[in-house]
């Protein structure tokens, strides 16, 4: 199951993300945590120090690597470096799986222990000194989508995504690639304006879209993120004395989050696992190929100097049974 958070900065979505990823991990489900964010701060809300943070290797950075690796034997992808950040899986490809072991999450992963068991940590790297003036965040995103396209997950197991901060996800059709959508919101008017946005460009895609109120202090504020964003909020989360000491480095046993906090994410795991019987594969191949046919027709064809639109199997949809070659 794939899950993004996303939402305002400061919102907190990224404290809540590595909650969930806690969560689940406290279940013994397996995990893949990625993060998206411009500001990378995922591995310390999951526990690592500074210096542990700091050395996760950046999932761009080994670019090539994975583009080589799931290329496979496609027969219509010429070479890895006519790879793209759309492209799709054909006939031949290699395919991602959570609970495997291959190339990309050797190069790109790192295990993080927490309570109940270890989870796969994933991140896209800084945005650096180097990059400023000449890259775009996105370049560094499309590692993930490139891997996401490329992911065949099943029922219970996870790949949790702490997206972008605000409506920048949009750039790619990475905001299509979940089976739900997590919109972090404080219960401010700024905070449901990204509500807004979101609501309106993934109106046409099915994104399975739902708000989960953060910062909620009490009965006016859950009022007014109800009014605002009617039955699509799911649950609300306030103050947590757990998060103040995981935010000073000294997280208490996972067992020991606020009854309150807890039941909210179950609730989100519950709504995550009731999207399993509303896949359609059919459908998230079409939104994958739409996609990759409209960077090609932008920029891709002309950076590669080869008409990508060549690399889309018309017979090919990815799916749990589809074999992944050797």
């Amino acid at each position: 199951m794939k899950i993004a958070f996303v939402g305002k900065g400061g919102s907190g979505k990224t404290t809540l993300s590595s909650l969930f990823v806690r969560h689940l991990a406290a279940t013994g489900a397996p995990v893949v945590a990625i993060d998206a964010d411009i500001n990378q701060h995922l591995g310390a809300a999951l526990g690592l120090d500074d210096a542990e943070a700091a050395g996760l290797p950046a999932m761009g950075e080994h670019l090539s690597l994975i583009k080589d690796h799931l290329r496979g034997t496609n027969p219509r992808i010429s070479s890895a470096e006519k790879m793209i950040k759309t492209t799709p899986p054909g006939e031949g490809s290699r395919l991602l799986r959570v609970r495997e072991d291959n190339p990309v999450y050797d190069a790109c992963a790192r295990p993080v222990e927490l309570d109940g068991g270890a989870v796969r940590l994933m991140v896209t790297g800084p945005f650096t000194d180097a990059d400023l003036g000449v890259a775009c965040y996105h370049s560094k995103t499309g590692a993930v989508e490139l891997c996401l396209n490329h992911l065949v997950d099943g029922r219970d197991e996870y790949v949790v995504v702490d997206m972008t901060a605000g409506s920048d996800s949009f750039a790619s059709g990475m905001f299509t690639r979940f089976d739900i959508t997590f919109l972090v919101a404080e219960p401010t008017r700024k905070g449901v304006s990204v509500y807004r946005q979101y609501k309106e460009y993934a109106r046409d895609f099915g994104v399975t879209l739902k708000v989960v109120g953060n910062k909620v202090q009490g009965q006016d504020d859950r009022d007014f993120l109800r009014d605002e964003v009617g039955d699509d909020l799911l649950v609300t989360v306030g103050h947590s004395d757990w998060v103040r000491a995981m935010e000073k480095g000294r997280p208490p046993r996972f067992e020991l989050l606020e009854e309150t906090n807890g039941r909210a994410l179950r609730t989100l795991h519950t709504a995550v696992d009731a999207t399993y019987e509303l896949r359609d594969w059919a459908r998230y191949t079409q939104q994958m190929v739409h996609f990759h046919l409209k960077n090609a027709h932008s920029w891709g064809n002309e950076r590669t100097g080869d008409d990508l639109a060549a690399q889309v199997d018309p017979g090919f949809v990815l799916g749990e049974e589809v074999a992944t070659p050797a």
